[in-house]
Formats: structure tokens, C-alpha cells, sequence
């Protein structure tokens, strides 16, 4: 096949040519949005999934919808080692300064950023990362105490005033939210939970690891009365297969039956997976209909290609201990594991491990479903271990 046209788009947070069986997140997040800026009361959204399962992507879908509809959609990505405060600030500047534009909303807009003005100056010295250039001097009271969960309730407020003002809504898109410290998720909650009690027009779609939800329940009690916490997996094998087909019946291709079911199979319905197995495939056939066999021929690139760039980017970033520790879970099979399982594998006890499966589940590489289980947040990477650390090495490390 000409790799010219190949419709398959693996990468990260790259958009699949067809995003199936994702239509009800879509909408319920498209119907929460448009109750905010009406002035509904509607609960925020905290889309929880594994690694690969293409939360990423959904969110940016929900935030290019929010664009086309006019709201004011940020876009904010929480990495490792960056304070909350320093990711918001930046991003409700640009609000604010759309939102000056409008003569209705031009005063509390100009309010919003003396509040800016003041929340970034006051939390300089405890965020020292806070990077935001402004003209407007603080308005003395506002936003200005130096305590994040106070502050970042009124800066909110004032953006939602601003935002009513125009008959319009902040809608904030945050990625990773797994890496936000507790204390900053509680002064967020209790942030948006003063804007839903006045009934203004902010609210948070974001995305992050399973263990998210548990961060946010321990941050503020009352954050499964404020969020929806869809979990995006993977995909049914009826909306694999149409992820697969769809994309190569548009240009022209045939796939034969028995290949889909082989990909989905292969694949477990993970969608970046699939959009692997799905490049692969279509470069290694030559002619309509893709067969079984070239799934088969595709499969050995896939896996060499999901090692390179999907799974050695993550152990790369590991300690010799966290790699033994992963390499553990990995002998006992996909997981989740129990602590002293693992423990038993590596010859140690539960209790000094401790300190290494909680740097593991900072990283973002392991959590727990439930009180003494571990399981992997990036799905076959207990497949991926066994590759990258044969049996006879590890063991003698």
C-alpha cells in the first residue's frame, strides 16, 4: 500500500482518522458545557483512564467544539514539577484579555486582571514558577493574601463575573492532572465549588491517571459531588473493528474479517494500539484486501514500534530499583498484583518497598485500585518488561 495515503495516526495525543465509541463522553461533555454558560448548575469533568486509552485526544475534541461554539476553552497541560498556579495563570490571562474586548464585560474583565496581578504576585514566593506579564496594577484585597485556596477562589470568581457578564463560559482543559500536588486540587475544588454556589459560568474538563480520583477525594471530600468521573478504556470489539475499517474503506480498502478480529485480539481494543497495528498493516500489505497474514507480517513492527515509542519513553525514565520492582509485577502477569506478591517475587519485604512503589505511583507508572493492589497505568506493560528484561538478566541484577 502507498504509506503516502496510510490513514493511521499513532502518536501522542494525535487524533485517530475515526474516533468511535466515544460518542456518549462527547455529549454529555458537550451538554455540561453549554449548561454552564447558560448558568445550569452542571458538574465539572474528570475523564480517568489508563495510559494509551486516548484521553488526550478527547479532550482536545472537547475543547475544539467549545472553541467552534465561542466559549472560552483553555487548553493547560499539568506536567511533572510545575505548580498549578504557574499552568492557570498564563492561560486565564488570555481569557480576561478576550474577555476586555467586549464592552459588556470590559469593567469586570479589567478587575479580573488586577486580580491576576495581585494572586501572581502574592504567590511568587511560595510558586516561584509563576511567570505572568501584566500592565494593570493589583487591586489591594483581591486575590492578594498569599494562601492559594483563598485566592484562586476569588481570581475564579472574578473570571466567572467577567465571563456572565458576556454571556459566555471559562471552560478550562487540563491534561495530567495526576501530577497536580493535593493541596492545589483542594484549592481548585474549593475554587470551583464557591463558582457553582453563585452560579458562574467556570468549570474544568480534564483528564489524569486512575489515581486521580482518589487525589481529588482526598484533597476535598466533596469532589465526587462537583465532578463526573467517566472512565475512558478501551474500545468494545465492535467499535475496534470500526476504528480499523472505516479509515481503510474510505480509501478504497478492503479488510478481510478474520484480519480485524486478528488486530482487535492482538490489540485488546487499546485505541493507541490499534492505530500501531493499523499503520503497520497497511504498509506491510501490497494489495486489497488486507489479509490475516499481513496482520501477522505487521505484528513483529508493531510491537518494535510500540517498544520504541510508546513504552521505552516511560522506562527510560526509571531507577534500577523501580525497573526490578515493575519487572516483579510483570512476572506475575497483567495484574493488578498484590504488594506482598510482588514482594515475595523480589525476595523482600512488603514494608521496604514501600518507599519504591510510591515513587513509582508519582511517575505515573503503577497505581492502586484498591487498599495493598498494584496494577500498571500503561496497558501491556507487563509484556513490554518481559522484553526489555529477559528472565536470566534481571534475576542476577
Amino acid at each position: 500500500m502507498d504509506p503516502i495515503l496510510n490513514p493511521y495516526a499513532p502518536g501522542a495525543g494525535t487524533r485517530p482518522p475515526e474516533l468511535a465509541g466515544r460518542d456518549e463522553v462527547l455529549e454529555t461533555a458537550r451538554i455540561a458545557l453549554a449548561r454552564t454558560r447558560v448558568g445550569r448548575p452542571s458538574k465539572s469533568t474528570l475523564m480517568v483512564g489508563l495510559r494509551g486509552v486516548g484521553k488526550t485526544v478527547l479532550l482536545d475534541r472537547m475543547r475544539e467544539d467549545a472553541e467552534a461554539q465561542g466559549m472560552h476553552a483553555l487548553a493547560v497541560e499539568a506536567p511533572e514539577n510545575r505548580s498549578l498556579p504557574s499552568i492557570l495563570a498564563p492561560q486565564l490571562r488570555q481569557a480576561l484579555l478576550r474577555l476586555s474586548r467586549k464592552e459588556a464585560a470590559r469593567h469586570l474583565a479589567q478587575r479580573g486582571l488586577r486580580a491576576l496581578a495581585g494572586f501572581a504576585s502574592a504567590l511568587k514566593v511560595k510558586y516561584q514558577d509563576i511567570e505572568v506579564g501584566l500592565d494593570l496594577e493589583p487591586e489591594p484585597g483581591l486575590a492578594d493574601n498569599g494562601d492559594l485556596e483563598t485566592d484562586l477562589q476569588d481570581l475564579l470568581q472574578a473570571v466567572g463575573e467577567a465571563a456572565k457578564a458576556d454571556g459566555n463560559c471559562v471552560a478550562l482543559f487540563i491534561d495530567e492532572l495526576q501530577y497536580v500536588e493535593e493541596d492545589q486540587l483542594a484549592a481548585l475544588i474549593t475554587a470551583l465549588h464557591r463558582a457553582a454556589q453563585r452560579q458562574l459560568p467556570v468549570t474544568v474538563i480534564g483528564a489524569g491517571l486512575p489515581q486521580v480520583r482518589g487525589r481529588m477525594g482526598r484533597a476535598k471530600t466533596y469532589a465526587e459531588r462537583l465532578f463526573e468521573f467517566p472512565e475512558i478504556g478501551a474500545l468494545s470489539s465492535d467499535d475496534a473493528r470500526r476504528a480499523i475499517e472505516r479509515p481503510v474503506e474510505i480509501e478504497g480498502v478492503a479488510i478481510e474479517p478474520a484480519a480485524l478480529d486478528l488486530i482487535v485480539n492482538k490489540t485488546q481494543g487499546y485505541p493507541y494500539f490499534l492505530q500501531e497495528w493499523g499503520k503497520q498493516t497497511w504498509d506491510v500489505a501490497e494489495r486489497s484486501p488486507i489479509t490475516a497474514a499481513d496482520v501477522e507480517e505487521a505484528s513483529v513492527l508493531a510491537v518494535a514500534g510500540l517498544d520504541q515509542s510508546f513504552f521505552l519513553v516511560r522506562f527510560d525514565r526509571l531507577t534500577p530499583s523501580e525497573k526490578r520492582y515493575l519487572r516483579a509485577m510483570a512476572e506475575l502477569g497483567p495484574g493488578p498484583h498484590r504488594s506482598g506478591g510482588v514482594a515475595d517475587v523480589l525476595g523482600r519485604r512488603a514494608t521496604s518497598l514501600g518507599p519504591t512503589r510510591s515513587q513509582l505511583i508519582n511517575k505515573g507508572m503503577v497505581w492502586s485500585p484498591s487498599y495493598g493492589d498494584t496494577a500498571f497505568t500503561v496497558p501491556m506493560f507487563d509484556e513490554f518488561m518481559r522484553r526489555i528484561m529477559p528472565r536470566s538478566s534481571w534475576q542476577q541484577a
